[in-house]
């Protein structure tokens, strides 16, 4: 099959095999720069990346992961140039995708966390009122301003193109198929960010997948309107499908990850009346820390913050946890709250704590941490056997997929869990009482 010139003389596309000028990122990957591309990662936004890191809270348990956001992103805009060489040499991917659409898509990959702001998924998370979606708060920084500047003048690309395919609902046959590369089942945002997060934590569960297997069996669906993969890459993608459910059980949702998730959300949500967010979002990641440190001053968020990001560490303890095949109905009471709900519960079983341990238990000393309203994107894509000419849904023909990919993956890597204060726990030996204290607890809120 011929490659589709017109993309694969997209200067950035070229430097892939030209290996001109480089940057290197773990593990010992080469990143081509072009001036434009320059232009971009050079600008104050971008490099305001460097300081956000990419898992946040997680280095507290992992202590390799302080990988940024930065790294990520040039890991991701590599996975872009990567797919639109393959999709290069597919005839109705150069049919539908012209090369204006590809480089607006690159441009959309290199800075698709622009508008992340430190500790931004759990905040987001809890869904608080004015509290932007970081999509829609990247535009402040693409719209205007520099990188504005660089996409109209060296891309010849209107900065609000940019802004259509990274938030907005897609219009035509060419942004469907590049908004489901950027975000969709085998997406470049997850194809880095499973590797990388495996990388910095230490752990090998991430990388068990053959990323160049996958990419060499991209193709387009048979409505040509979104990516799938040949047969050949079906392998390739069950252990994708995998290497993201063991992520999310043993480092993204580890207990004692979740644990400093939620006193950084608890602070959060006491703090937010006070805060301008806006001014917050813009900062990096120790001067964000510094700015909640300060509005907390002597109050009970205080405690929470110091214990993440004091001088010695002080993480909650689990007292309790729930999961689908554990404390089923406990589990099904509490996952998927609202917040402001699951405060008010942990503030109501506080109180009966109090009155069994026969001590004043703060309202803060006791926190939830269930799985939020928004559910983890469904994973499944279509397999072209080309011997047969037919397409059939990887669920339909992967047992694994069909177990991990559907709806209910929240329920099985996602627990409920009740963390309280180290020195509360001495209290709680009874672990039973605390649970029907738990369920009576729901029962009031009820």
């Amino acid at each position: 099959m011929a490659q589709n010139n017109t993309i694969g003389e997209i200067p950035e596309v070229a430097e892939l095999d030209a290996r001109g000028q480089l940057i290197r990122i773990p593990p010992e990957l080469d990143v081509p720069l072009t001036p434009r591309v320059k232009q971009i990662i050079d600008t104050a936004e971008f490099r305001r990346l460097a300081r956000i890191s990419q898992l946040g809270l997680v280095s507290l348990v992992y202590p390799a992961a302080h990988h940024s956001r930065f790294e990520h992103s040039l890991g991701v805009y590599r996975m872009a140039l990567m797919y639109l060489k393959r999709l290069s040499y597919d005839e109705r991917f150069a049919a539908a995708v012209t090369r204006h659409d590809a480089e607006v898509f690159l441009v959309a990959a290199l800075v698709h966390d622009l508008g992340h702001w430190p500790f931004c998924h759990p905040i987001e998370d809890i869904q608080l009122p004015g509290v932007p979606e970081h999509e829609l708060f990247a535009n402040s920084f693409l719209l205007e301003g520099e990188i504005a500047d660089t996409l109209r003048d060296d891309w010849n690309i209107q900065p609000r193109e940019v802004v259509a395919l990274l938030s907005e609902k897609p219009r035509d046959r060419a942004a469907h198929i590049l908004h489901g590369m950027l975000s969709g089942p085998i997406d470049i945002d997850k194809m880095d960010y499973l590797s990388r997060d495996s990388l910095h934590a230490g752990v090998p569960y991430g990388q068990n997948f053959d990323q160049q297997r996958l990419i060499g069996s991209l193709c387009l669906n048979q409505a040509g309107n979104g990516l799938a993969i040949t047969n050949k890459g079906k392998t390739a993608a069950e252990m994708m499908v995998f290497a993201r459910y063991v992520m999310f059980s043993e480092v993204y949702w580890h207990h004692a990850v979740r644990a400093a998730t939620a006193q950084l959300q608890r602070a959060f949500y006491t703090l937010h009346g006070e805060l301008d967010l806006d001014a917050l979002f813009r900062l990096g990641e120790h001067e964000m820390i510094d700015a909640l440190l300060a509005a907390a001053g002597n109050g009970p968020a205080s405690d929470l913050l110091r214990g993440l990001f004091g001088p010695t560490r002080q993480l909650y303890k689990r007292a309790i946890e729930c999961s689908i095949f554990q404390n089923r109905e406990l589990y099904e009471q509490l996952a998927r709250r609202p917040y402001p709900w699951l405060a008010a519960c942990s503030e109501q079983l506080a109180e009966l704590i109090s009155h069994r341990v026969a001590r004043r238990v703060a309202p803060h000393e006791v926190l939830f941490d269930a799985p939020p309203v928004q559910l983890e994107v469904e994973f499944n894509v279509d397999v072209y056997f080309p011997s047969e000419d037919c397409y059939r849904t990887l669920g339909e023909i992967s047992p694994v997929v069909r177990t991990l990919a559907r709806k209910q993956f929240d329920d099985y890597v996602k627990r409920v869990r009740v963390y309280v204060h180290p020195q509360l726990l001495d209290d709680l030996t009874d672990l039973g009482e605390l649970a029907e204290l738990l369920t009576e607890t729901v029962r009031r809120m009820d």
